[in-house]
């Protein structure tokens, strides 16, 4: 049969539907999707969720390219999480990155079959998440950092800074690990200082515990987690209260300073736990990871307002000193 030319219109015809295949193809090609779901305000932890990204991106994906996040933020509002984890599951996400303790739990009463990967302070054992570090089962698993381990060393880093103060007290989160008062207490009666434990979770109650600091005359505050640092900072500097943190957030706001586990660290992780769940691993098979590098901050600014003085060899120990 002998060869026929296409016509031109046929030409563009034929060329149009190939150059549209692609697009078609793009078009039915759904990205997987996360949840992100933090306890937290979205502007205190910009650097947490760069990690997160930093791990995804370790390991092969990159949000907006080929894979999507949806952000569920309680804000603080701790009775909001039943309801957010709720949405997550409607949502049908592939895996939900919980970013704290209480959010992780949360996700966990409410789906057994998808995946969560936790970036945990608390001890996932100890709070039901996990069966073991080295073999999690079910659907979980993540990273865990120190916390409740160094909240007494918070407190005598707070001691060695204000020296002299016979009373300190201590900001709790109901809602956070009971373990870290006990640390705090045994702690105190070996400095030989009274500590007062103050618990808040709403604004208000925070608010009013930083006022309660000011009329008990404590030298100064443990911060323990579970609280925005730029929230408490604002409020330390208000009532120029002498705090320690647990994370960097809080001196970067104008708060004393912060000794804590590097949370970017354990955060990168859980975006390379998520990223090999998304490439099929289950759970289950990933052993919990703890991140043991700590970091000290301080932000001599402030200290020059309180008219606080930092040992020579607090100063030699601090990973970064804010001026």
């Amino acid at each position: 049969m002998p060869f026929k030319p296409l016509q031109r219109r046929e030409f563009l015809a034929l060329a149009g539907n190939v150059a549209a295949w692609p697009l078609a193809a793009r078009a039915q090609q759904k990205l997987p999707v996360i949840g992100w779901f933090n306890t937290h305000l979205a502007q205190a932890h910009g650097a947490e969720l760069a990690a997160f990204r930093r791990g995804l991106a370790e390991n092969g994906y990159v949000e907006g390219q080929n894979v999507t996040i949806e952000y569920r933020w309680a804000d603080d509002h701790y009775d909001r999480l039943p309801t957010l984890a709720a949405d997550l599951v409607d949502r049908k996400v592939a895996v939900i990155a919980a970013c704290t303790p209480p959010s992780a739990l949360a996700a966990k009463a409410v789906t057994t079959t998808i995946p969560i990967v936790f970036a945990n302070g608390a001890d996932p054992v100890a709070s039901g998440l996990v069966a073991s570090l080295a073999r999690p089962g079910g659907n979980l698993t993540g990273g865990t950092i120190l916390t409740v381990e160094l909240a007494p060393k918070r407190l005598e880093l707070l001691h060695d800074t204000v020296p002299g103060r016979s009373t300190i007290a201590a900001l709790i989160n109901p809602g956070e690990d009971e373990s870290e008062t006990k640390e705090l207490q045994e702690a105190a009666r070996t400095l030989g200082v009274q500590l007062q434990i103050l618990h808040a979770s709403t604004d208000q109650e925070i608010e009013s515990t930083f006022e309660t600091v000011v009329r008990l005359r404590a030298g100064g505050l443990v911060i323990g987690d579970g609280f925005g640092g730029d929230k408490v900072a604002a409020l330390a500097l208000r009532h120029a209260v002498p705090a320690i943190y647990p994370g960097r957030s809080f001196p970067a706001a104008g708060g004393l300073m912060s000794y804590g586990a590097s949370v970017t660290d354990a955060f990168r992780l859980a975006g390379v736990y998520t990223a090999r769940v998304l490439n099929g691993e289950k759970p289950a098979d990933l052993p919990v990871q703890r991140s043991t590098k700590v970091e000290l901050t301080i932000n001599m600014k402030t200290a020059k307002a309180l008219g606080i003085t930092f040992p020579l060899t607090l100063l030699g120990r601090a990973d970064e000193v804010i001026e």
